[in-house]
């Protein structure tokens, strides 16, 4: 059966009024009720995830996607976690700041309001079927969900839960659509529904952001390639420094705040380096190194451009030694996809220039670029990490979500 993404927009569109006037005490009820549902779905989930995986397996999908794509109890409970953190946060939609009286005698504000109706489209991982969904519910939005083939069965399961969830509180279930096939046809018809949808945000690969930003009528916000730095400063703690890199790099390697490039300045390599290599061997990272740093490793390469610029997703990781600061930052400056950039030094005017002048979405002094996900900034959960500035930047919780409209309150006000 052929899928009717435009009438499936219209209807969106339609119910996009019925969740951006629900009360919020409601719409924190729903998110507390999909958060339950999604417990008491955990079997039925587990089971559609198992097919998922094991038809990815048979068609062998990198590590790095079966990484993304994989579910168990523990991740199903996150999932709820983050559902029930999003729940409790501030409500901020129809909320009115700034309001002040002009010369004329009339009051001015702005009011937070929702955009209307998200679509999302996303690769592999079927845990931003319910985040998406969760943070547009919260902010107000309708929003229509397209997940990659490789997660079909594990995003129906989660579908069936939001769709069970809206039922039960007899709200419009046309509020979520998770788009049941991964035809390439229907998304490239879903770029030009311009009169139904309000917003597109593709989150996944190189080749997906570019094709939605090429061919969407629709303001695109872009969640792009992750090549993230860690800079290793002179005025390093070089058992921090170790830290951070063993953290960034090995602890997950599939995600987008991994660590992909390594900065050492010149006059700590010696001392930094040795300690980097024996733990990159203990971990089975492969290192493509500057050849002033190629000496420090057993099996190193030697970096080229494409290194530089690469995300890698894996066990792997380019390192560079620099002369300073300066051409640490020109590095960055260069290289960067506008993701996470980190520093290690107890300089305190160097890390305050780091964070004034490194231009991408989160800076980090002394702090692992792991950190750099919606749920440990504090914001619940993310529907992704803004690569673009507008109208957000950084890691997206459901505020990012909103816009604001100016509120003008007269007395019969007339201007002369």
């Amino acid at each position: 059966m052929t899928f009717d993404i435009q009438a499936a927009a219209k209807n969106a569109a339609q119910a996009k009024l019925a969740i951006a006037s629900l009360s919020n005490a409601k719409r924190k009820e729903l998110l507390i009720t999909i958060s339950q549902n999604l417990i008491a779905a955990t079997s039925a989930i587990l089971k559609a995830n198992a097919m998922d995986i094991q038809s990815a397996s048979e068609v062998g999908i990198s590590d790095a996607m079966l990484d993304r794509l994989t579910l168990d109890e523990i991740g199903i409970q996150k999932m709820a976690d983050a559902v029930s953190q999003v729940a409790a946060q501030p409500d901020f939609l129809g909320a009115i700041s700034q309001m002040q009286t002009q010369a004329s005698g009339i009051q001015v504000g702005k009011m937070r309001i929702s955009l209307g109706v998200i679509a999302m489209i996303y690769e592999s991982r079927p845990n931003v079927t319910i985040d998406a969904a969760v943070l547009c519910l919260k902010s107000g939005n309708a929003v229509i969900l397209r997940g990659g083939k490789e997660a079909q069965k594990s995003n129906q399961a989660l579908a069936a839960v939001l769709k069970t969830s809206l039922r039960s509180m007899q709200l419009n279930e046309d509020i979520v659509t998770v788009i049941p096939t991964a035809d390439r046809q229907v998304m490239a018809q879903m770029l030009t529904l311009n009169e139904s949808i309000d917003l597109i945000i593709p989150r996944g690969g190189e080749g997906l952001i570019n094709y939605v930003t090429a061919n969407s009528k629709i303001p695109v916000i872009q969640h792009f390639k992750g090549v993230c730095h860690l800079y290793v400063d002179k005025a390093a703690d070089l058992d921090k420094a170790l830290a951070i890199l063993e953290n960034g790099k090995t602890q997950r390697t599939g995600v987008c705040n991994a660590l992909e490039t390594l900065l050492v300045h010149d006059e700590i390599a010696a001392d930094f380096l040795p300690l980097a290599a024996k733990m990159f061997e203990s971990k089975s990272v492969v290192v493509h190194s500057c050849d002033k740093s190629l000496h420090f490793f057993k099996q190193a390469t030697l970096a080229n451009e494409d290194d530089w610029h690469a995300e890698y997703l894996a066990l792997e990781i380019a390192v560079r030694v620099v002369n300073d600061a300066q051409q640490a930052f020109e590095h960055i400056r260069q290289y960067a996809s506008g993701h996470t950039e980190v520093i290690v030094t107890e300089d305190f005017s160097l890390a305050q220039r780091f964070m004034r002048e490194v231009d991408s979405s989160v800076v980090m002094v002394n702090a692992s670029s792991r950190f750099s996900d919606g749920g440990e900034l504090g914001l619940g959960a993310e529907i992704g990490i803004s690569t673009s500035k507008l109208h957000a930047y950084g890691p997206m919780g459901a505020e990012s979500l909103t816009t604001e409209k100016f509120v003008v309150i007269g007395d019969g006000s007339v201007r002369s």
